[in-house]
């Protein structure tokens, strides 16, 4: 019957849907601090007359609702760049502005720009507890970076504390690219953030397992296209026979 291919075609195009999203969790394995995506499937209930006892019934298609990320920190990789930076409390964020506003990250692959603002690798200025850009002098030589954020130099002392904040309702963050959050309401600054310099927390993306998702997602894909297409050519043969029958 056609309901159940498009029932499989429902479940097709969520497979199709969940292949895109492992491929860019392949494709930003190597992307500092990146958090891997999920697809969120349910059911979506559509009237279908009446069942085989006679009452009301319902057909049970797949919808997609979205994404979700997994929230488990990265592993530590030392790097030896002062300007590395990787956050050991895992609510913590770095706040950085952004052409669109305020963003929050836990990339921490920071360096220097022409004028002396320390950037991320967008280009976009590590902010401090008052929200303003850090910057250093040419002068600025021996850079060293506290557990609490406190930024100094070996000719300037303190120079900074890095801003790093926490949002209040975590599941109102919304994704901006591969590392970047907008909050989307309210943040609190993080006391104890526990920074520790020159290393970098890595993507939080296991590409052998993300490979094995890929492959099983090929093949339910591969199973559902071969089963409408074994249905269309059912419902063709039945056509014709009909037809050549009745002439």
């Amino acid at each position: 019957m056609q309901i159940a291919s498009l029932i499989a075609a429902s479940r097709l195009i969520a497979e199709q849907d969940a292949m895109a999203v492992i491929a860019d969790n392949l494709a930003n394995a190597n992307t500092p601090a990146y958090e891997a995506e999920r697809m969120q499937f349910t059911d979506w209930l559509a009237p279908n007359g009446h069942s085989a006892s006679g009452s009301a019934g319902n057909v049970a298609f797949v919808e997609d609702r979205g994404t979700w990320r997994d929230r488990a920190s990265g592993t530590f990789r030392r790097t030896g760049n002062p300007f590395d930076l990787a956050i050991g409390n895992p609510d913590a964020w770095f706040t950085v502005r952004t052409a669109q506003g305020v963003r929050l990250t836990r990339a921490g692959a920071f360096s220097l720009s022409a004028n002396g603002v320390v950037v991320d690798r967008n280009g976009d200025a590590l902010l401090d507890t008052v929200g303003r850009p850090i910057t250093l002098s040419t002068s600025d030589t021996g850079i060293t970076v506290a557990a609490d954020g406190t930024l100094s130099s070996t000719e300037s002392g303190i120079i900074a504390e890095i801003g790093l904040a926490r949002p209040n309702d975590r599941n109102a963050m919304t994704a901006e690219g591969g590392t970047l959050f907008n909050p989307n309401g309210a943040t609190s600054p993080v006391t104890a953030p526990e920074l520790v310099q020159g290393m970098l927390e890595d993507s939080n993306v296991q590409p052998i397992l993300e490979i094995t998702r890929m492959i099983d997602a090929e093949r339910q894909f591969a199973f559902l296209a071969d089963f409408i297409q074994a249905e269309s050519d059912r419902r063709q043969n039945a056509m014709t026979k009909i037809t050549s029958t009745n002439s």
